[in-house]
């Protein structure tokens, strides 16, 4: 296997998991699941995903959010989602263009992390999550910065999945990809606790 093969399987290994008893990805998973069953993602899901992120919530980009009909959160949730989910298109084309449905909506006009997590939810099977973490885990694997776009994030993540597969377990998907690549980009001082 090759040092970067090992070094995302070891992270990965790392990362704490709901079936181990630890709780912290509950949120995410409870609302990936409703998103499967409506297809879309509402303010109350956002709300459960900005908590899971422990994101600050008392900014401009939540009013207006909170301000809007959950039925038009839900269209544009569900047009991206759709888009994330298409078969058709390869994971970072696919990325590109939900990404882009979700420029209307708050909190995903700029920075890519709420859209990423937006678009995780909605189809977990081929998305992840962009953060600083995740960004800094790709520097540390020798991967160019993907300029805080959610495209070339996700082509990276699909070239390390690739490797992944090739060496190690095919079932991985782009979000183990990520966790693993949190874990190793998180900050020295909290590394080994």
């Amino acid at each position: 296997m090759s040092v970067e093969a090992k070094r995302l399987v070891d992270a990965r290994a790392a990362y704490p998991n709901l079936e181990d008893g630890h709780p912290y990805d509950e949120v995410l998973f409870e609302v990936q699941v409703a998103a499967e069953r409506s297809a879309s993602i509402g303010k109350a899901d956002i709300g459960a995903l900005m908590l899971w992120k422990r994101l600050n919530l008392s900014t401009p980009w939540t009013r207006d959010l909170n301000n809007m009909p959950d039925r038009d959160v839900r269209k544009i949730t569900s047009t991206a989602v759709e888009l994330a989910r298409d078969p058709a298109v390869i994971a970072p084309d696919a990325a590109e263009a939900a990404r882009i449905a979700l420029l209307e909506l708050p909190g995903c006009r700029h920075g890519q992390a709420i859209a990423s997590t937006i678009l995780t939810a909605g189809a977990p099977n081929r998305m992840a999550v962009y953060d600083e973490r995740a960004v800094h885990g790709l520097d540390e694997l020798g991967h160019p910065d993907p300029q805080g776009k959610y495209s070339s994030y996700m082509t990276i993540v699909c070239s390390l999945l690739d490797v992944v597969h090739r060496e190690h377990d095919t079932s991985w998907l782009a979000r183990d990809i990520d966790k693993a690549l949190y874990i190793i980009g998180a900050p020295e001082r909290n590394r080994d606790s």
